[in-house]
């Protein structure tokens, strides 16, 4: 209980889900949740397929990011089939939860209307420039993922569903009083011990490995000394970044630009309107529409008309007023009768768009500006740059291509002709590659025959944009086990290791028996000791020893209790438990948050097993998998 109460209280897991990332979600996969036609089906969900394409991008955005966040140690880790075979299910079956949750959002008749969308959308940092929205950002950003504005909308519209669920699920826990008092006393507890260790090294170093020993080892244990099948990689890389520094632009040319793109570097022309709204699209709501029409242009005060007829229930407390806004904000329709209107006092007729019909009043117009040269003149040569950059980038491509293709037995004359550096690795596995190497595409080129069996320089990889490589193989080596002689100081101390672990386990497990027997003569004659007295409490120090003695039962008469535990270097600790200590309890305020963190854990269990009914009556079902068993 107490573990999972101190999961709860940091909650990262919890927070994580709840926040739902949306952004860095969506382009990391669930666009391609849009996709249809006749794949290979990876999961089906109550009818609900998630394509092997879906998965295994998602699966890939999710491996960069962990090899980002975890570098070399991830690297390991992947070179270990087993973990590689878990870490594929974990996200599939994360694809798969998300998909269960939406499917119980829309039973539940959940909703997210457009505004709302329209809100996220506008508030996203991704889309800013200078901390405020910006279109064109915007739509370029959508055209890099692959996104039409209605696809790139309805898949927020979906995760602010699956927000909307979770977020209900964990505000309906509440924590009582007495149960959070009971479990602040547990969680307050310490604990005063005393610790005896037995030091692996001294066991070790003991140890006599003979020969028969270590050839047995290698050969019960041949994995252990199987060098990978390696290659020896051979790449030129291209990237515009480095050509922009070596591009002078004159001051003169930015200023010619800066004449000829006036409307680029003009701030946009902005309106102020209020507005009357009728919804729907009856006979009706447009005779409606026309009455109050006809009152305004009778006199009728605007505002006072819209604070009793208008449907947008928002803005009619104002007077039907809107924020200032500028071209590609609002409807269509609604915008081009907004900027067709000549000066602010002017009303326009009825105004037809998909909520239903609109009376529009210009208030105001903030007309745009043109910025001073000096202010854009940084930004112009930057571009102009970046322009210059990307004409020169693209002709050294297709030289690096026609090159590389032309002499496919060696990179050298392709680097000559783009003036590049060749960059050559020692012999690395598939796990090992790195950066420009990591690239799944680059990954797949070196282990396809023409470049991995036939020694042919690849064909030009894009990496991104105005980033590409070409790539050999100068050699490559098959899996072998490596000789014994080749490894037998590492098989010798492995097996000094595995040996001296069980003699130091067998001497803890005889001390510990004539402990609890009373006998305590057997350390003080083996030349051991326990430390000093130590107050702990649940959260460490050291987490090996505090979950051991927290595990352990209350002393009684005096008599202390015994566990045992192992450190992060595999010494084992010997723990005598001589008192347990109840704290007192700290003020109301301390435990409200106590109570909180509680509710937070409680939740973290309630989606756990919210998601596990979900499965359990859920028809979900594996194709793929079920495909390779047969």
């Amino acid at each position: 209980m107490m573990e999972r109460l101190r999961e709860g209280a940091n909650s990262i897991w919890v927070k994580i889900i709840l926040s739902l990332i949306i952004l860095s979600f969506v382009f990391a996969g669930v666009g391609s949740y849009l996709a249809s036609g006749n794949e290979q089906v990876a999961a089906k969900i109550n009818g609900k397929e998630i394509s092997q394409r879906q998965f295994e991008q998602v699966y890939q955005n999710e491996r960069n990011r962990m090899q980002e966040r975890m570098g070399d140690y991830f690297s390991t880790l992947m070179g270990d089939p087993a973990y590689v075979k878990q870490f594929r299910q974990s996200v599939l079956d994360r694809m798969v939860n998300d998909e269960l949750i939406q499917q119980r959002a829309d039973k539940l008749g959940l909703s997210v209307s457009d505004a709302q969308v329209k809100q996220e959308i506008l508030a996203m940092p991704a889309f800013a420039v200078g901390g405020v929205f910006n279109n064109e950002q915007y739509n370029m950003a959508l055209r890099r993922a692959g996104f039409t504005p209605d696809q790139f909308a309805e898949t927020i519209r979906k995760d602010m569903l699956r927000q909307q669920f979770l977020s209900a699920l964990q505000g309906s826990d509440f924590v009582l009083a007495d149960e959070a008092d009971e479990l602040r006393k547990l969680e307050s507890q310490q604990r005063v011990v005393r610790t005896l260790t037995l030091n692996l090294t001294d066991f070790t170093q003991k140890v006599k490995v003979t020969d028969k020993d270590a050839q047995e080892f290698y050969d019960q244990n041949s994995n252990l000394f199987t060098r990978p099948a390696q290659i020896k990689v051979s790449y030129i890389e291209l990237s515009g970044k480095g050509l922009t520094k070596d591009i002078k632009v004159s001051e003169q040319a930015a200023e010619t630009y800066y004449k000829d793109n006036q409307a680029k570097f003009s701030t946009a022309e902005e309106r102020e309107v209020s507005h009357i709204l009728v919804k729907g699209d009856t006979a009706t709501a447009k005779a409606k529409a026309e009455a109050l029409l006809a009152q305004l242009q009778n006199g009728a005060n605007f505002a006072e008309v819209a604070k009793q007829s208008s449907d947008d229930t928002f803005s009619a407390k104002d007077g039907g007023k809107l924020e200032w806004f500028t071209k590609g904000m609002m409807d269509p329709a609604f915008e081009q009768e907004a900027f067709a209107l000549a000066k602010p006092g002017d009303l326009s007729g009825l105004v037809k768009s998909s909520f239903g019909y609109h009376i529009i009043l210009l208030d105001g117009i903030k007309a745009g500006k043109v910025k001073p040269f000096a202010d854009v003149k940084a930004q112009i040569i930057a571009e102009l740059q970046q322009q210059q950059s990307a004409d020169e980038f693209y002709k050294l491509k297709s030289k690096l291509a026609e090159v590389a293709f032309e002499s496919p037995d060696s990179l050298d004359a392709a680097a000559e002709a783009v003036k590049a550096k060749i960059i050559h690795t020692d012999y690395i596995t598939a796990a090992e590659e790195k950066g420009v190497l990591a690239n799944k595409q680059v990954q797949e080129t070196l282990q396809s025959p023409e470049v991995h069996d036939d020694g042919m320089n690849s064909d030009v990889i894009e990496l991104g944009p105005e980033h590409v490589i070409v790539v050999r193989v100068d050699d490559a080596r098959a899996e072998a086990v490596l000789p014994f002689k080749d490894v037998a100081a590492k098989v010798n101390a492995m097996v000094a290791s595995q040996k001296g672990e069980q003699q130091a386990q067998a001497k803890a497990d005889e001390i510990m028996a004539d402990l609890r027997k009373g006998k305590d003569d057997i350390v003080a004659k083996d030349g051991l000791s326990f430390s000093g007295e130590q107050t702990i409490n649940r959260a460490g120090p050291n987490a090996n020893i505090s979950n051991v003695a927290f595990s352990l039962p209350k002393p009684t008469a005096g008599k202390a209790t015994y566990g045992m535990a192992r450190d992060n270097n595999g010494n084992v600790e010997i723990i005598a438990l001589d008192k347990v200590v109840n704290m007192k309890l700290a003020g109301e305020k301390v435990n409200g948050q106590f109570a909180e963190q509680i509710g937070q854990m409680f939740a973290q269990e309630d989606l756990a097993a919210t998601l596990k009914t979900l499965r359990e009556s859920a028809e979900i079902s594996y194709p793929m998998q079920d495909t390779s068993k047969d």
